[in-house]
């Protein structure tokens, strides 16, 4: 299985895309600004997109992909989400004001777009690829997900805040990476709580709930890109802090580009 970060920044600048993970080359968690960087064909081989929540940093690019691909496809580009998000979408996204609505264009019978929805918990089996729906606490309906080819997954924690089922659960999971959200410095800590997000104090906290520190690496993501060396340095520091046990967490930060790979 193979993970390239296309988005991982907590808003738009030059070099920075917003979320968007693209498993092996047909499966998409989340559709931000970095889906913009494939080349048509990349775009017209994915097949399924799996949505972690509604708002536009992570969906920008779904309507703008299906709109470029939608000539080169054969079946229906099958996305997958809490009702919630797909109610959203639909209201607000694929209206025929904002978008076409693309589960009835050209056809209802053969559309450019499924939605379907998941739950919290639901395990979806993708062209092998597992996916694992985890629990996100934010201001929309949110999940995190544990994606996995029968080896250790790949977890990402979406954007949450403090999360408590979010661990209970990762600490069963075989976990090979860790990408959890930091949107803001500590300056901006009381924002950071305001819109469900974490700083790196929360961070640190959460951290903390790991069952076994130091047995997988721990990857920054969605820093607001004037405030992410600020986050680093503040992880780093508190960081330091920490109990004995959790000075051995490798925490790094996630950039576009990088790839995983088991």
């Amino acid at each position: 299985m193979q993970v390239r970060v296309l988005g991982c920044s907590g808003a738009i600048a030059k070099d920075c895309r917003t979320t968007a993970f693209l498993i092996d080359d047909d499966l998409l968690v989340d559709a931000g600004t970095g889906v913009g960087d494939l080349t048509l064909a990349e775009m017209a081989r994915i097949d399924h997109v799996v949505l972690s929540h509604s708002h536009l940093d992570h969906i920008a690019a779904l309507p703008l992909m299906v709109d470029a691909v939608a000539a080169q496809r054969r079946k229906p580009l099958r996305v997958l989400a809490l009702p919630g998000t797909v109610a959203a979408l639909r209201a607000h996204i694929f209206n025929n004001l904002i978008w076409p609505d693309f589960e009835s264009i050209p056809s209802v019978e053969a559309p450019f777009i499924r939605f379907e929805t998941f739950t919290v918990g639901e395990v979806l089996q993708i062209d092998g690829i597992r996916v694992e729906v985890l629990p996100a606490v934010h201001t929309v309906p949110a999940v995190g997900f544990s994606v996995s080819a029968g080896g250790p997954a790949w977890v990402f924690s979406g954007d949450t805040t403090r999360n408590p089922a979010f661990w209970e659960r990762v600490n069963r999971i075989d976990v090979g990476a860790l990408v959890i959200e930091t949107a803001f410095s500590d300056a901006e800590r009381p924002l950071a709580e305001l819109s469900k997000h974490l700083s790196p104090t929360t961070l640190v906290d959460e951290l903390q709930q790991i069952a076994r520190p130091g047995s997988y690496p721990v990857w920054i993501t969605h820093t607001k890109p004037a405030e992410t060396t600020v986050i680093m340095a503040e992880i780093a520091r508190l960081g330091c802090g920490m109990p004995e046990a959790y000075r051995s967490l490798d925490i790094r930060w996630l950039a576009e580009g990088q790839q995983f790979e088991w």
